[in-house]
Formats: structure tokens, C-alpha cells, sequence
């Protein structure tokens, strides 16, 4: 049996802080064999990428450096190449994907150009050659018309085909390595399983050995063939994945495990909170075909005016006081615009929206009085949520005072309250959001929602950023917040597994429609729309056993009215069910 292709030992990275020295890196060891996909996991800041950039020599500081250790690329020492040496190592030997391919894409730049690019650099090709090149590799990793997409822009892309096109940037000079640094966290279940598998075929294909950098055990489970388990810097566990799933060795290793929020198997129970009888009480919040359209801006004086595009269109929904709705769908499936339109954020093209019984289009002064009092809203990205100049306690400070309902001479306390309720220590009153962790960010977040004494909160994607650990302590505290509280909670997300585990009620949109909506068990059970069932089936599940998912859409035919469960008409969609091919 031939080496492992990459071998690592006792890889050592620190840092000089305030006059002393950190260890990132602390005396790591792996192997990577050929055609092996290992994976990274861990929560942030337990040196998963330290260590893949460290194998580059792409550490994000000067300051930072390999102190001690080996890395051996088939028997060479990395460790001791200078940079003239180590430009022919990136790219050509080892490739990275990157989490965020906006930021790693130029925006100025042809898709295909930027992969011609390492081409010609590398491989020393002529123009045409490097193009001819580049469109094959756009066509291996999925591109549907890879000439015609050659000349486009990344912003003429979704996030999917973004996330492709920086695959193949990475194997434009050919890798014998591919890291991959978090390559599905920002996207939709069904891209996230279309981009593993194409990350599968490639290595399949090709024969590249692949690390892949991810905090989700779920993407481990079905895509990798190790795993390798980190937490501040040292390697905790590190063996076959059916070991490690089965038989951890490490409690922290267990504790990953347990935070998972795997779907409860099919007939399984699941603790449903109470909410007042729909008989009795009066809706806390009502929708009622309400439809939110966008202008589309003309390409040029002879473009000619083109039709609006409807986000949101013809949405019904109810919500009891003390519910929790969860809703989801694909990025563009007009989640978001429904929870700002909801907020009276975005206008209301037609429609209604009423909160409490006031309706926000015929008296939108006091229904939008009512809402920034009784309603709020915790956001996606922790750090830009919150203002980086203000301190936590500056910050809540300023809240209680706009909203004027609390004393100032009770504010300290009332601050005070607040910290207690999101679990944080009353230490943070002075820290700035720089100085905090994501997690912690987040809960300072939902401690600004609080301040409002809120009876809705509309959670936007509000864990997608966060380790699983974390994801599943920000769970549990909006669980315990909604029974001590009696909060109603609107939760937007893509990862239906949190939906299954948090939320008594689910909705299903799809291109600004509700296609689905049900109670989380019978909807998870037995889906009655092929679309609900296909992002189903595309979560990532932490049993080694179950292939990876596909993450293919059924075809759409044109949208059709059809009864709800209450006689009431609800727009939906039908699907057209594959041919099945003799």
C-alpha cells in the first residue's frame, strides 16, 4: 500500500499576545491517503482552517507562524520552502475552496476568464487553449451551458453556481489536494447536497484527495471516510467515521454528536408545546393574500419596461399567540421578504397583515406603532446586527430608552434582567461585538429583541452562521424563552431539521408561494408536495449507512388554488412527477 499523500506531525502554530504566547496549533498529527476525504470538524476557533492555511503558508497574520512540526507533501518538506516555492505548491498541488465565494470571486472579472487564469499561469497555454480548458472544467462541475457561461459575471449567478464556480477555479491546475473550508454553509439544503456530491464525483473522477473543513456531523456522516475532531487547537480524535460515529472516545466528540439536530425517524414523537385553541383565541397574527412585488430595472434605453417580480405572492398565514411557525424554503422563496413585509419593512403590493386585530395597510400609523412595541426580530449575521461602536450595555441602554416603557433610573436593572435571560454574564455589559464570539453575538441579539417585551419574534436564519454546538444552545434558548415568556416565535430557516426539532407548525414556500403547511410531524411524515419531499430528503443525515442525497428539484407545472384543511383556498403548487425511463 502506497503513503498517504499529505502526512502532518506535531504541527505547532502560535501567535505573540500582549507579551505572551498563544498556541493555535498545538502538536497535531494526520494523514491524508489518496482519494481520501477527510473531514475537519469542530467548533470556531479549534484551528480547522489555522491548519489548512498553515499547509499553504497562508496564515492570516505575519504574526502567526509554524513554530514547530513537519508537513510532508509525498515526501517533501513544506515547512521548509520559501514562498517562490510555495507559489508552485498553491494551486497546483494543493486547491481551496472558500466558505464565502462572493468574497473570494472578482466581481469585475469573467467566471471563465478567472479560471483560464491559473491555466495559463500554471500550465503555460496559449488564450484560446486555456479557454477550451476552462470550459470543460466548467462543464465537470455542472455548469448547464459552460460556453455560454464562460463570459458571465459571478453576480449573474445564484449562490450555488458561485459555490461551482469556485471549485472550479481550484481545479484549474489540476490539485492532488482539495481543501474545502466550508463550502455549504450559506446555502439551501438541495445545493448544499448538489455541491457535496459534485465534490464526491470530482474526487471519484479524478482521484484528488480532499479535506473538508465543516461543523455539520451530518456532511461528515455521508460524505467522508475519517474524521478528525478538533477543539482549541489540539486533535482530540482523529479515525475511520464509522468508528468515530458509532464508538467516540472523547466526551467532546459525544457532545458534538448529542447537538446534531438529526430528524426524528419516521413515526417518531416530538414534544408539542401548547397553543390556545384555535376556537377560542383570536389570532395573534394574520396574513391574508398578500403579495409584495419588485420593480425589474431595464438593461438600457431600448429594453423596453418589463413586468414586476413578485416575491411574495398570495401568501396566507395564521398564527396563534404562544405558536411556533416554522418556515422554509430556497433562497428566493420570499421567506425573508414575508417577515419584513409582516414588520411593515417592505410595502405591501396588496393584501393584508394584521397584528392583533389592527390592520396594517388601512391604519399602517398604529399597526406599525404596535409592532415596533410588541414585535422584533433577531437576524442572520450576529456581528453586522449589531452596532460595532456600542458596547452590549450601551447598546440595550439604548433600546429602553427609545422604547420609554422602562424608568431610567430601572434600566441598569432592567439590563441586568436581560443578560439573565439570554445567559450572559453580566461581564459583557462593557464588551464590544469585535471582542465576542458568534454564539455570544447572537444571544446579545436576542437580548435587544427582548427589550421590546415582545410577543412575536421573527428569528431570520438566525443560527445558519453557528457551530452546531452553539445552533443547538441558541434552540434551547428560544424553547425555554417561549415557555417562560409566552412568546410567539416566527423562525425563517433552511435547515429543516431545527424546524423539525423546534417549531409546532411548518410552512413551505416556494417562489414567494406556500406550497405546504402543516403540523412538523405530519408534514416531515408524509409530505403531500413533491417539492417539501425533495428538501427533505436532501438533509444530510448523521447515519454513515444512508447515501448522500442528490438534491434534484421536481419540475413545476403552473400554480393551482386548492383547499386548505379549513375549506379556505390556499395558493399552491403542483409538481409533475419525473417519467420513469424504461
Amino acid at each position: 500500500m502506497s503513503g498517504p499523500v499529505l502526512s502532518i506531525r506535531n504541527l505547532t502554530v502560535k501567535v505573540p499576545i500582549d507579551g505572551e504566547t498563544r498556541t493555535l496549533i498545538d502538536a497535531v498529527s494526520l494523514d491524508l491517503a489518496r482519494g481520501e476525504i477527510l473531514g475537519l470538524v469542530g467548533e470556531s476557533g479549534s484551528g480547522k482552517s489555522m491548519i489548512c492555511r498553515a499547509l499553504v503558508k497562508l496564515l492570516p497574520s505575519p504574526a502567526i507562524a509554524i513554530t514547530g512540526g513537519s508537513i510532508l507533501l509525498e515526501g517533501r518538506e513544506l515547512t521548509a520552502f520559501d514562498e517562490d516555492a510555495m507559489r508552485a505548491v498553491r494551486g497546483v498541488e494543493i486547491g481551496m475552496i472558500f466558505q464565502n465565494p462572493t468574497s473570494h470571486l472578482d466581481p469585475v472579472m469573467r467566471i471563465g476568464d478567472q479560471i483560464a487564469e491559473g491555466i495559463r499561469y500554471h500550465q503555460g497555454l496559449g488564450r484560446d487553449q486555456a479557454r477550451l480548458a476552462a470550459v470543460d472544467i466548467l462543464g465537470q462541475v455542472g455548469f448547464p451551458h459552460p460556453e455560454r457561461q464562460y463570459d458571465s459575471y459571478p453576480h449573474e449567478f445564484s449562490g450555488g453556481m458561485r459555490q461551482r464556480a469556485m471549485i472550479a477555479v481550484a481545479l484549474s491546475c489540476n490539485p492532488k489536494i482539495l481543501i474545502a473550508d466550508e463550502p455549504t454553509t450559506a446555502l439551501d439544503v438541495t445545493i448544499q447536497a448538489q455541491i457535496l456530491r459534485l465534490l464526491m464525483d470530482l474526487r471519484d473522477k479524478r482521484g484528488l484527495s480532499i479535506i473538508l473543513i465543516t461543523h455539520d456531523l451530518g456532511i461528515v456522516a455521508q460524505t467522508c471516510d475519517s474524521i478528525a475532531v478538533l477543539r482549541n487547537g489540539q486533535l482530540l480524535e482523529h479515525g475511520p467515521k464509522r468508528r468515530v460515529l458509532a464508538d467516540p472516545q472523547h466526551a467532546y466528540t459525544v457532545s458534538l454528536l448529542e447537538s446534531h439536530p438529526s430528524t426524528p425517524q419516521e413515526g417518531g414523537s416530538r414534544a408539542i408545546a401548547k397553543v390556545a385553541p384555535q376556537s377560542l383565541a383570536r389570532p395573534l397574527l394574520e396574513v391574508d393574500d398578500l403579495v409584495v412585488r419588485f420593480p425589474t430595472p431595464g438593461l438600457g434605453l431600448f429594453s423596453g419596461k418589463k413586468k414586476p417580480v413578485a416575491a411574495v405572492n398570495g401568501v396566507s398565514l395564521r398564527i396563534m399567540p404562544g405558536e411556533t411557525v416554522g418556515i422554509v424554503g430556497e433562497s428566493g422563496s420570499g421567506k425573508s421578504t414575508l417577515a419584513r413585509a409582516i414588520l411593515g419593512l417592505t410595502p405591501l403590493t396588496s393584501g393584508h397583515v394584521s397584528f392583533e386585530g389592527s390592520e396594517l395597510a388601512q391604519n399602517r400609523r398604529h399597526t406599525l406603532a404596535k409592532l415596533r412595541t410588541e414585535a422584533a426580530m433577531v437576524f442572520q449575521d450576529p456581528y453586522n446586527a449589531l452596532n460595532p461602536r456600542l458596547t452590549i450595555g450601551a447598546m440595550l441602554a439604548e433600546v429602553l430608552t427609545v422604547q420609554g416603557n422602562t424608568p431610567l433610573a430601572r434600566i441598569p436593572a432592567r439590563i441586568g434582567e436581560l443578560l439573565d435571560l439570554v445567559e450572559l454574564d453580566h461581564a459583557f455589559l462593557n464588551r464590544r461585538p469585535r471582542s465576542m464570539s458568534g454564539g455570544q453575538c447572537q444571544r446579545a441579539g436576542i437580548a435587544r429583541a427582548l427589550a421590546v417585551n415582545p410577543k412575536l419574534i421573527i428569528a431570520d436564519e438566525c443560527v445558519a452562521a453557528l457551530d452546531v454546538t452553539i445552533q443547538a444552545q441558541i434552540i434551547d434558548l428560544f424553547r425555554d424563552l417561549k415557555t417562560r415568556m409566552n412568546l410567539t416565535l416566527l423562525f425563517i430557516s433552511h435547515d429543516l431539521a431545527i424546524v423539525r426539532n423546534l417549531c409546532d407548525r411548518v410552512v413551505v414556500m416556494y417562489r414567494g408561494e406556500i406550497v405546504e403547511e402543516g403540523r412538523c410531524g405530519a408534514v416531515f411524515d408524509s409530505p403531500s408536495h413533491a417539492y417539501t419531499a425533495a428538501l427533505i430528503s436532501a438533509i444530510p443525515d448523521i447515519d454513515p449507512d444512508k447515501p448522500l442525497p442528490k438534491g434534484d428539484l421536481p419540475p413545476l407545472s403552473e400554480p393551482k388554488a386548492v383547499p386548505d384543511l379549513r375549506g379556505q383556498p390556499l395558493i399552491s403548487m403542483h409538481y409533475q412527477q419525473r417519467e420513469q425511463r424504461s
